[in-house]
């Protein structure tokens, strides 16, 4: 049996090759290896990181991956994308620039990695740094006249810094801007914290807490002034077919000034202007008018007001029954006869144009030019010699029209 064996080992090794070609060639025939990009980038998970240390520049987010694998194991990532993952591992690193390889894992086999980009991530650690700083507030603008700010209130008045020694070293201060332009009421709001360096420059990279801060100012109207509602006085009525659509006036409120505070405190709330005339108008209006004030109280700022008043013409809709309907574009040696002969035109605008509307104002017509001899249904076409009126329909909307040879018997269309 030995002996057998030692003069066949050779077609033996040679048999059990050829079977396991076999099988491999079987095998990926059925599941044939394929190599692609991976459809989605791979995140880079950060491990090991010293709590003390922080990473002051930027690294990438993401990797691409080029594999080569079976068909089957690219159904399993593509099904379950968590198989594979980009590490970063930052265990054992001190302060410094450092280069690290990124270590990439799968868990589906068989797999073959052909590319990773990038597959070195550069980057430097510091050391975590803390910061307190007092908020201040920067205030610009002033506010309306005839009011006071008074003493303003932050909630917190600090913020806690966090972030690389570097930048944290860079803040010099924190604050929060508000505009007071024009401001007539107490103002509360919360605001997001600006972080600045000695040159006023803002620090990037820093963490802050809280981002923002609470605002209150008391805002208060200081004695003899206050703020009265604008009235329009309109005297008159516009023009016959015109209606007056709007009236508004800017600004809708002024501030008045006495030397006796009382003057003003006895205001009604509202000081009128002088009369706006209306009589007789058909067009808008934008004018400046004066207020009447009692003696002793005068208004603060610009002295008269804008009126802008809007005036349109009312309208209307006629009917106009029976044109005639006139042919044009008729060729040479044809006639044609229409039915019917006449249409109802309905026509909308404003209601003074309507009423001086008269039929020589509107013209019917139907355009035959270039129609051959037969029977034809045309939509006659409409034309006003007046503006600012439309054409709503015509009934009927479509007529008959029917061309035949001069010397041709005619023939009476169907109604």
């Amino acid at each position: 049996m030995f002996r057998w064996i030692s003069e066949n080992y050779r077609t033996f090794l040679w048999a059990l090759a050829l079977a396991i070609a076999v099988w491999v060639a079987a095998v990926t025939s059925a599941d044939p290896d394929e190599t692609r990009v991976l459809s989605s980038p791979v995140p880079i998970q950060i491990k090991g990181q010293d709590p003390a240390l922080i990473i002051n520049s930027e690294i990438p987010s993401t990797v691409e991956m080029t594999l080569r694998a079976p068909r089957s194991v690219w159904d399993m990532l593509r099904a379950d994308p968590q198989l594979i993952q980009a590490i970063l591992d930052l265990s054992g690193l001190s302060s410094g620039e450092h280069s690290v390889g990124l270590q990439i894992q799968i868990d589906a086999r068989p797999v073959q990695i052909v590319s990773v980009a990038p597959r070195t991530v550069t980057f430097t650690l510091e050391s975590l740094s803390t910061k307190t700083v007092r908020v201040d507030l920067d205030l610009s603008g002033e506010a309306a006249i005839g009011y006071q700010v008074g003493s303003a209130s932050l909630e917190p008045g600090e913020i806690v810094i966090v972030g690389a020694e570097s930048q944290v070293t860079k803040v010099a201060r924190a604050q929060v801007a508000v505009n007071m332009a024009g401001i007539r009421q107490s103002y509360d709001q919360t605001l997001p914290v600006q972080i600045l360096d000695e040159n006023g420059e803002p620090v990037n990279g820093v963490s802050v807490s809280p981002e923002s801060i609470r605002v209150v100012l008391p805002v208060s109207q200081q004695g003899g002034y206050r703020d009265v509602a604008v009235k329009v006085i309109v005297a008159g009525r516009v023009a016959s077919g015109y209606r007056l659509t709007d009236i508004s006036v800017f600004p809708p409120i002024v501030t008045v000034f006495a030397g006796d505070p009382q003057l003003v405190n006895d205001l009604p709330g509202v000081v009128e202007t002088e009369p706006l005339s209306l009589q007789n108008v058909q067009e808008d209006i934008n004018t400046r008018l004066a207020l009447n004030l009692p003696e002793g109280v005068s208004i603060v700022g610009e002295q008269t007001v804008l009126i802008q008043a809007g005036v349109s013409p009312i309208e209307s809709s006629i009917t106009l029954a029976g044109e005639t309907v006139e042919i044009i574009g008729l060729g040479a040696g044809l006639t044609a006869h229409i039915s019917p002969m006449s249409v109802d035109v309905i026509l909308s605008g404003p209601l003074s144009i309507l009423d001086e509307l008269t039929r020589e104002g509107v013209r019917i017509t139907v355009d035959l030019t270039g129609l051959a001899v037969g029977t034809h249904q045309l939509t006659p076409k409409v034309e006003l010699l007046i503006a600012d009126v439309i054409v709503e329909s015509i009934l009927p909307n479509t007529i008959e029209v029917v061309i035949t040879p001069i010397g041709t018997p005619a023939v009476t269309p169907t109604p």
